[in-house]
């Protein structure tokens, strides 16, 4: 296997080369790249997005599943916002819940709050208990990463209310198979989706422990589910043995602007941030399936302009690509609310 089939292959599987039509296409889809999270740098309680992967905006189809709770808020990756399928909560809630040995004051105040008297917004926290909100909402996230407590995120709303998770949940059981064996499954999902992942890629992608993942790579390939490998041009990392002999194919010529929480970005995040140091990047550019490009500036909650567009190949690549590049950032910072001030370094 070579770079380009595994580029090729990924954007396959992420739903990049071919977006989904239908709405048991996405589910699919959702599935395959879970836990999937809002936009970054979005309203609070803005559903999950799979960016450049329908041909339909998919908020619709999230809020719907989000208002039957087919789809399910929780906080993973290390306690940040992402959703899972109701089917498969336990699976990752397991994988990625944060444990808490003992509960602090303000937790226990809290949870025991919402023992006796929840579900309770936090506005009812705030008159039950008698803290405050800044009190409040850090214990719930706290307790949210542990998934002893359940945010009730079925629409947009800021005012949500909360319950302890085993009372909202109480089919899932969080001690029904071992960290290793949850987590495990989740890496082997990850690399049907990416095809290729490097063990640093999957430790940016999970924030598991360095230990820990370790155990459960070493755990895995002893079992004969992933392999290690070696690809030209990509280096070392891991493959699940029925992509051993993956047709070979070309990446399709492309550029997508994929925001900061995307899942590619998500598993790529450090390598990212050292070759684009020292720049505010709003975006990130995936050309023809590699993530070779970012798009600089301030953010704000308003209108803001692009201050730099970097695109890290040739200087001949570089214009080669300028157009098609400029034409894709223009989609979501299109003139006049939004101006792109300089591609490269140089001014347009």
């Amino acid at each position: 296997m070579d770079r380009e089939s595994v580029l090729a292959w990924r954007m396959i599987r992420q739903g990049l080369a071919e977006p989904v039509s239908r709405e048991k296409a996405f589910i699919a889809l959702l599935r395959a790249l879970q836990p999937v999270s809002p936009v970054a740098m979005t309203m609070p309680g803005s559903p999950p997005r799979l960016v450049h992967r329908t041909t339909f905006d998919d908020d619709e189809i999230a809020d719907g599943m989000r208002e039957c709770r087919a789809l399910v808020k929780g906080r993973f990756w290390g306690g940040n916002i992402g959703y899972v399928l109701a089917e498969d909560l336990e699976l990752y809630a397991t994988a990625f819940r944060k444990e808490l040995e003992r509960l602090n004051l303000l937790q226990e105040r809290v949870y025991q709050a919402l023992w006796s008297a929840g579900p309770l917004t936090p506005r009812q926290l705030k008159d039950e208990t008698g803290l405050l909100n800044k009190q409040i909402m850090p214990a719930l996230h706290r307790l949210q990463k542990a998934f002893m407590v359940y945010e009730a995120q079925e629409d947009s709303s800021w005012e949500r209310s909360w319950s302890l998770f085993e009372a909202e949940w109480e089919d899932v059981d969080l001690k029904r198979i071992s960290w290793e064996e949850a987590a495990g499954e989740v890496l082997m999902r990850l690399l049907r989706s990416q095809v290729f992942a490097e063990t640093a890629q999957l430790r940016d992608w999970s924030q598991f422990p360095v230990r820990g993942l370790s155990r459960v790579l070493e755990q895995l390939e002893a079992k004969g589910r992933i392999l290690a490998c070696e690809v030209d041009g990509l280096g070392a990392g891991w493959i699940l043995p029925q992509d051993e002999e993956l047709e070979q194919r070309a990446p399709l010529r492309s550029v997508r602007m994929l925001h900061r929480a995307d899942p590619l970005v998500q598993s790529h995040l450090s390598n990212l941030k050292e070759r684009f140091a020292g720049r505010e990047v709003l975006q990130y550019l995936l050309i023809d399936g590699a993530l070779d490009g970012a798009v600089c500036g301030h953010w704000r909650i308003g209108p803001h302009d692009v201050e730099d567009i970097t695109v890290d190949l040739s200087a001949d690549e570089q214009e080669m690509r300028r157009e098609e590049v400029i034409v894709e950032v223009a989609r979501r910072y299109d003139p006049p609310f939004s101006r792109i001030r300089r591609y490269c370094g140089q001014e347009l």
